[in-house]
């Protein structure tokens, strides 16, 4: 990659809605406790929409305060990335509804569907259209509004998500040991059967049958779902810095999708972090999907955690399976 132009963050937006639910709000309308969630998640609390608000507002949200942030105008944007699986509808895609609502005029765009991994699939997509020299600004915007597609009678899947948006800006450059250093993926579809959500595609199209079987709800078998995350998480990340003749030891700071507490303190002792090394922040957000790095680079950055030239490790596992991981030398 090194040959190519590279690619680099060169700016951060964030968007989560104002209505926080607790654990005790939920314990109110379910049968569990904040200690049950705590203890098996990390969760606290997570922010939720107000019914109606579609993915598409979360996402133009997040993208105006990158802009206001980056001190950039809309119409300098040329390709816009949305990451989710909550569009606000099939078709058109979300970037479309994104680009109308925040005016960026010159910019064209697309949805990637990556579930958990959304959000670095979005990112490695965009980092090509830099390195071609295709495009010079680049947004790509995780973004989720997941309280829409859970049931809120399951005490095992509605305590886990919430609703967030997170935008990042893609820039050429100008020193190549800043940047996108390098990435890798994988999907294994034999996994499709324990995290989907079954009702209104093509093999289940919407029906009265569909919405009375819930079949419009996540649907997740936790078990299988947590051990490939722990394993899955903890390989891509080593193979990544392997490859690039790096060890733990290396790592400024390790931002992992934020699903599951346990996972994510799995994957960096596996990997041989500290917790000063590791960002967490599912306690306040919950698992926000294709959202929750973005809003964990912000946290980070707001922390004073991530610096210019920190060497930053992503990594994610979501439905499909989809298995992500990106290894970036931070550059603002």
């Amino acid at each position: 990659m090194s040959q190519k132009r590279r690619a680099m963050i060169s700016a951060l937006g964030r968007f989560v809605p104002p209505k926080v639910v607790t654990n005790d709000d939920l314990a109110k309308v379910i049968d569990t406790n904040n200690e049950w969630i705590l203890d098996r998640t990390g969760i606290s609390e997570r922010h939720v929409v107000e019914p109606g608000t579609p993915t598409s507002e979360l996402a133009a949200q997040a993208l105006g305060d990158l802009l206001q942030k980056k001190g950039m105008e809309p119409d300098e944007i040329e390709l816009i990335i949305v990451a989710t699986v909550t569009p606000d509808m099939f078709f058109p895609a979300t970037a479309c509804i994104v680009q109308n609502k925040v005016r960026a005029t010159r910019a064209w765009g697309f949805d990637v569907s990556a579930a958990c991994s959304g959000f670095l699939y979005a990112l490695t997509v965009g980092t090509q259209f830099i390195q071609s020299g295709a495009h010079s600004k680049v947004v790509v915007i995780g973004a989720d509004v997941m309280s829409s597609i859970v049931d809120y009678q399951d005490r095992t899947t509605c305590v886990l998500f919430g609703d967030g948006a997170g935008a990042v800006l893609l820039e050429p450059s100008d020193n190549d040991a800043f940047g996108i250093l390098d990435f890798k993926h994988e999907i294994d579809g034999s996994g499709a059967q324990f995290l989907y959500m079954p009702g209104g595609g093509s093999l289940n199209p919407s029906s009265h049958e569909t919405v009375e079987k819930k079949m419009h709800y996540v649907h997740q078998d936790g078990q299988p779902v947590f051990k490939y995350a722990v394993r899955k998480m903890g390989e891509v990340s080593r193979a990544i810095l392997e490859r690039n003749g790096y060890s733990g030891d290396d790592i400024d700071l390790f931002i992992a999708h934020q699903a599951n507490l346990r996972i994510i303190n799995a994957a960096s002792e596996k990997l041989g972090l500290p917790a000063s090394k590791v960002v967490k922040n599912i306690n306040k957000f919950g698992n926000t999907t294709a959202a929750t790095i973005p809003l964990a680079i912000g946290d980070a950055v707001d922390d004073g955690r991530l610096k210019k030239g920190n060497l930053v490790l992503f990594a994610a596992v979501g439905a499909g399976y989809t298995v992500g991981s990106v290894l970036s030398r931070w550059a603002f």
